[in-house]
């Protein structure tokens, strides 16, 4: 029998450290540290961790901007066998505290900023230790200072299929539910990953996107770590510091979200700034407008684009750069290891080209299931592991996937399917439109009314019969909006996904 290979997170991370002990690990706030230091950092968090009462199977949660507590945290509470729960920082203490008890969470780390969110709610909390990852405050002991005093401590015998962590779902349609993504479950998405976009051991990631979203910690963070390449790590998104420090690291790699790019874009700084380290960006979370692609490869930058979710650690397809625009708008295809199809209203698989259904997925990325929640997770995963995302899709001639809608999102009007993503798609293209989603509302004689709701460009006016009349020409009579609400901003989620629930709620 051939052994078993250990994948857990703090298993991998320290055969890495051992295999390159002096080479640049982590980068952040001009601080940088190797992979030695790392590991010893992760070792002296799991001591305190463990001396606070943390054991094997307990959650422990992280509650800050981006930090490398974050990593010492999670990685220091895989070493226990512990599972991880990264909480996000946007929200209000009264959503903190449903998931933090719906977790039973053991263990809190929380950064100077945060920390308050948590002390409104703390009598109402399950835990019993409270960690500081800066400053000291009443009630809060810091980390630094937990570690002080702690030694190294023997790593728990892991299995691939334990829970590593807890990652809350954004929420774009009610209360989140926890997606159990086991150590199995990062290791072979990374593995994924790394056959897709050729990282190399003398890269240099920069992370800027939230930790507590999927996107910013596994699609290039924990790849680079694997690969032994350098993270620089910052706190949160900021253009100009974005800019900036590609020069200053000699930065070849970078995740982010399409409004990043486009942030980045706009900076006063961005045409004359030295961007020649930068080989490669991997972007998610919407398809990367024409423009934009073609702006980044004019400054020698290739695209690479994915689709993904929470529940699938998150890699379901891949659009390598060579096919960024001929194939403009999709997701790619399904990578090595990964399974993509399509389910008709019927449970039937669709196999005609550019015939739509809905997204479903399997393989050894995709979430062990919901935590405590037996039922969603029976409903999402079938008896044949096919993760059902909720997306509706369709696949072309070539076997390319584009993401149509989300199924909860279709407009049904007068009995015909209105999928509000083609709306879109021709609104966008209205020259006072800066931003704008497309809703279905209560409508007392077609079921729904197709609903715009836009953010207009400085200075510009609309009506909805000048938009109906524009869009006319693109789209079927009943795909034209019956209403148009003028906003000055959408609700977003951190995945930047707008809140279309929110949307509805407002203007029903």
């Amino acid at each position: 029998m051939a052994p078993s290979v250990d994948v857990s997170l703090a298993g991998w991370f320290e055969e890495r450290a051992k295999l390159t002990p002096n080479r640049r690990c982590l980068s952040f706030e001009g601080e940088t540290w190797t992979y030695s230091t790392m590991q010893r950092r992760i070792e002296a968090t799991a001591a305190a961790l463990q001396d606070g009462g943390v054991r094997h199977g307990d959650r422990v949660a992280y509650l800050g901007l981006n930090h490398p507590a974050f990593f010492e945290t999670m990685f220091g509470a895989a070493r226990l066998g512990a599972i991880f729960v990264p909480l996000n920082f946007r929200l209000t203490s009264a959503e903190l505290r449903f998931i933090i008890n719906d977790a039973g969470v053991h263990t809190i780390v929380a950064d100077d900023l945060h920390r308050g969110l948590i002390d409104a709610v703390r009598a109402e909390l399950p835990c019993t230790a409270f960690l500081s990852s800066e400053g000291a405050q009443d009630g809060w002991r810091t980390l630094a200072g937990a570690t002080a005093v702690g030694g190294a401590v023997a790593r728990e015998q892991i299995d691939g299929d334990e829970v590593a962590v807890i990652m809350y779902t954004s929420g774009t349609t009610g209360r989140p539910k926890g997606a159990m993504l086991t150590h199995a479950n990062l290791w072979w998405n990374n593995l994924t990953a790394l056959l897709l976009t050729d990282m190399l051991e003398n890269d240099v990631s920069l992370v800027v996107a939230p930790l507590f979203h999927i996107g910013g910690l596994n699609v290039t963070t924990l790849q680079a770590w694997m690969k032994g390449a350098e993270n620089v790590l910052h706190r949160s998104f900021d253009a100009g510091r974005f800019i900036e420090d590609i020069a200053r690291y000699g930065v070849t790699i970078a995740f982010a979200v399409p409004a990043m790019l486009l942030f980045a874009s706009q900076h006063p700084d961005f045409d004359d700034a030295d961007l020649t380290t930068l080989r490669s960006l991997v972007c998610g979370g919407a398809p990367v407008p024409e423009s934009l692609i073609k702006l980044y490869l004019g400054r020698g930058i290739q695209i690479n684009q994915g689709y993904g979710l929470t529940e699938t650690s998150p890699c379901v397809s891949f659009l390598t750069p060579e096919h960024a625009l001929a194939k403009l708008g999709s997701a790619g295809r399904a990578p090595m290891f990964i399974d993509i199809r399509l389910q008709d209203a019927d449970g039937g698989t669709v196999t005609q080209p550019d015939a739509r259904g809905e997204i479903c997925v399997r393989g050894p990325n995709v979430m062990k299931g919901y935590w405590n929640r037996p039922e969603a997770t029976a409903a999402a995963i079938d008896a044949e592991g096919w993760f059902h995302t909720g997306d509706v899709g369709y696949l072309d001639a070539e076997g390319f996937l584009f993401v149509a809608d989300r199924i909860k999102d279709m407009v049904i009007t007068g009995g015909e399917n209105v999928y509000p993503a083609e709306v879109e798609s021709v609104l966008y293209t209205h020259p006072a439109v800066a931003e704008v989603a497309v809703i279905g509302l209560p409508d007392p004689r077609w079921g729904e009314a197709v609903t715009a709701v836009a953010v207009l460009r400085p200075d510009a006016s609309l009506t909805l019969e000048q938009l109906r009349d524009f869009a006319a020409e693109g789209l079927a009579r009943y795909k034209l909006p019956s209403r148009l609400e003028l906003v000055d901003v959408l609700p977003r989620n951190p995945a930047g996904k707008v809140l279309k629930f929110d949307l509805r709620d407002r203007f029903a």
